[in-house]
């Protein structure tokens, strides 16, 4: 299958392109780096990258930026780019891509485990996350062609923690959270939250 790769340059994305491209055509896509590159707050971007990819079998977004810190001092800002990037950022790659994708084709999304589980600081994160779920489950009984949807929802991945300087210890490692996207992709599955705690 042909299998584009939104964020295949982060830390989970490398692991889903690792995981996956022996059995799979991969097509990365990334925001800063890279021959293909996408700005998932613009339609515009969004619009000219399947230009550049056209006809595809699956896509993966392991991509968006939403932001983290104490309700009081999160701005109207902070919250409309996390709806701009990481939430209708991604709903934008389904709604944009439906016309490039095959029949019997999946999408892929990434919401979070902070939508279920919140902690002091994730308002903002939680909000996102939740959208994009809700989202998940709506757009499967709509999406024709026996086009499937789902999301993936990590929990803190260990590499990450690790490059903030905090405790490893509730991570989780990007080669193992990137199990939950080949079952995305390659099994019958459709309007799910895939916990990535589930397939360790």
């Amino acid at each position: 299958m042909k299998v584009v790769v939104i964020g295949a340059t982060g830390t989970i994305g490398q692991a889903v392109v690792r995981l996956i491209s022996s059995h799979h055509d991969i097509v990365g896509v990334s925001h800063s780096r890279g021959k293909l590159r996408v700005d998932l707050a613009s339609k515009d971007s969004i619009r000219t990258l399947f230009k550049e990819v056209g006809p595809f079998d699956a896509l993966i977004s392991a991509a968006g930026v939403a932001r983290f810190g104490p309700l009081a001092e999160l701005s109207d800002d902070d919250f409309r780019l996390s709806l701009d990037n990481k939430l209708m950022g991604q709903v934008n790659l389904v709604r944009m891509g439906r016309d490039y994708i095959r029949d019997r084709g999946s999408f892929t999304l990434t919401s979070g485990v902070l939508s279920r589980e919140p902690t002091a600081g994730s308002a903002a994160i939680s909000l996102v996350n939740a959208g994009i779920e809700a989202f998940v489950r709506a757009a499967a009984l709509e999406l024709p062609h026996d086009i499937r949807i789902n999301a993936v929802s990590p929990v803190w991945v260990t590499e990450t923690l690790k490059a903030l300087g905090r405790d490893t210890a509730g991570g989780m490692p990007a080669d193992q959270v990137a199990l939950a996207y080949r079952e995305s992709v390659e099994r019958n599955r459709t309007g799910e939250i895939l916990d990535v705690r589930q397939f360790v």
